[in-house]
């Protein structure tokens, strides 16, 4: 299977409760890109910028908002509704399938299709998870030092429930999530807690329909995950998700160590944005209570 060697270094699974971090089983970490600019006098010409001008033009972007044009072009052909999709949403699209205007056009005509159908009223009510919710796993507050708003989960608490309400469930939080963010800001980081996660707590149904959810249906949304807390019994459900998860995303996401937990966190997060439970100021605030 694809992905059996990472994570796993050359440990096998006791069932110990100690966390695969301490073990010196590391997951995925993220890869800071830069951008560099390359500013040519061409370049400098087209803005109209002095030769000994300071503005540092990235090329990328004008090749990439002709692309745009030719995506919404072709999008509100075949969809009227897709008028309303602001550039910025379609951009998210457009990149989260590497510049590709007939994929990235494919892509967000099946999220208008599935939006429509799934969120018919346009935003998923409380009331209609009520299951998920009284399990108390999700806790919203306080934002990263880039303004990305947080999540905190705990997967010990998460156990399985009927039809489609987890699906819900996870729409009504991304869209809290997403409706928080400031201007100009368009991702999110979630910490994932699973500090006492057991078998019961495995549920590999629900972890799919979360990645294929958040992959098809809110690309280039999430910023980081800090999966902290892992015991050896989640490396195994580990194995089993990690093929599914597309390489972007992998980069994403970040396995801690208890010793690191907090330096780890404060690197990204200041402490008094940081929840109280991890040594910052802030008291958990379940999602449903949140603005």
């Amino acid at each position: 299977m694809e992905g059996e060697g990472i994570l796993m270094g050359k440990k096998q699974f006791q069932g110990s409760e100690e966390t695969v971090q301490e073990e010196g089983i590391m997951g995925a970490t993220v890869e800071k890109q830069d951008l560099i600019c390359q500013r040519s006098q061409k370049t400098a010409q087209e803005e109209g910028i002095a030769d000994d001008g300071v503005k540092c033009v990235d090329e990328s972007t004008v090749e990439e908002k002709k692309k745009l044009v030719l995506m919404r072009a072709t999008v509100e052909k075949q969809d009227l509704t897709s008028k309303d999709i602001d550039d910025l949403t379609m951009r998210r699209f457009l990149r989260a399938r590497n510049q590709n205007v007939e994929k990235a056009s494919a892509m967000l005509l099946k999220y208008l299709e599935w939006r429509r159908a799934f969120v018919p009223k346009g935003f998923i009510a409380a009331s209609e998870v009520p299951n998920e919710l009284a399990q108390n796993k999700m806790f919203m507050q306080g934002t990263d030092k880039k303004g990305c708003p947080i999540a905190v989960v705990f997967g010990a608490k998460h156990f399985a429930t009927e039809g489609d309400e987890f699906k819900r469930f996870l729409v009504f939080a991304l869209d809290k999530l997403c409706a928080r963010m400031p201007a100009g800001e368009e991702k999110f980081t979630i910490i994932g807690d699973l500090k006492g996660y057991g078998y019961a707590n495995s549920d590999i149904r629900a972890y799919l329909a979360a990645i294929s959810i958040l992959q098809d249906y809110y690309p280039e949304r999430l910023g980081k995950v800090f999966v902290i807390h892992a015991p050896y019994i989640f490396m195994t459900v580990w194995k089993i998700l990690y093929p599914f998860i597309d390489q972007n995303t992998k980069k994403k996401i970040v396995f801690v160590g208890n010793k690191q937990l907090r330096s780890t966190l404060l690197e990204d997060i200041d402490e008094s944005q940081l929840p109280e439970i991890y040594g910052g100021k802030l008291k958990l605030i379940p999602i449903q209570d949140s603005d």
